[in-house]
């Protein structure tokens, strides 16, 4: 009896280690997500890059993110409304809707302010993705297989990537983080692709390395969890509020001499 009591002691701390073993790395699937935690509202962050780390500040934008729950075909949703400003216009806006228990996109809208000054009349770009129709729209032509220019096709390409696959938007990575089950030193393996671009599907790591503070209005601490990406030339550390799961903010380091920040803002106007 003895004997076979210790056996399955060992048996269980066997399964145990190797249960916790897996757990360092996450795949992500729809069943890790949680969409309760996205607060519905406007969100602005400040975004700005510095040439070097001691560098002023550089490049300045705003970034107005609008969340509200919504329903769309009949099934409910969640609709994210971008507009990105830097000093004198807009040159950023986006439509996002995604299903509201898993995040899966639906529908993608995007419009760039594009500096071309030898064709002055061509100076946006506009995209739409519709999942739900098949469908991909660049600059007023449907996609196909069918298309030849080194830009469309890629677009188109990247689309058919993502086919057939549970996927997250990476144009709503600062929506997607807090939906995630964070505990130290695990890594997701998150499946993103970034609607209308030429990037196709792609499974890529994101490490909480730990937990810091950033100290907030009227000397607040707010603690965080560290959410960490690198790959060659980039280096990204996001803060993470353990309480509310916002992302708070975001140092970006390009080829050891760029730095990019994103700041959320506690209000504004």
């Amino acid at each position: 009896m003895y004997t076979k009591l210790i056996s399955l002691l060992i048996l269980l701390i066997t399964h145990h280690v190797s249960h916790a073993q897996k757990g360092d790395t996450l795949l992500i699937t729809a069943a890790q997500i949680n969409t309760q935690v996205l607060k519905e509202g406007i969100h602005r962050y400040l975004v700005y890059f510095k040439m070097n780390k001691d560098a002023t500040r550089t490049q300045t934008q705003f970034w107005t993110r609008k969340i509200a729950r919504v329903e769309y075909h009949g099934k409910p949703c969640i609709a994210i409304n971008q507009s990105w400003e830097d000093k004198d216009s807009i040159i950023h806006i986006v439509k996002s809707i995604s299903d509201a228990k898993t995040m899966q996109p639906l529908f993608h809208h995007t419009w760039w302010k594009v500096q071309r000054s030898r064709t002055p009349t061509k100076n946006v770009t506009d995209t739409t993705v519709d999942f739900s129709k098949g469908t991909v729209e660049h600059n007023g032509k449907l996609l196909s297989d069918s298309d030849t220019l080194i830009q469309e096709n890629k677009i188109w390409v990247g689309y058919k990537s993502s086919l057939n696959k549970f996927h997250l938007n990476w144009h709503l990575d600062l929506e997607i983080f807090p939906l995630l089950p964070y505990a130290k030193g695990i890594t997701f393996i998150i499946p993103f692709y970034d609607p209308g671009t030429a990037s196709a599907f792609q499974k890529v790591a994101y490490t909480v390395t730990g937990s810091a503070e950033l100290v907030g209005y009227e000397n607040q601490k707010i603690d965080c969890w560290i959410l960490v990406h690198e790959e060659k030339g980039n280096r990204e550390v996001f803060w993470i509020s353990k309480k509310t799961k916002e992302v708070l903010k975001l140092e970006q380091v390009i080829n050891e001499s760029v730095y990019r920040y994103k700041i959320k803002l506690g209000f504004s106007i």
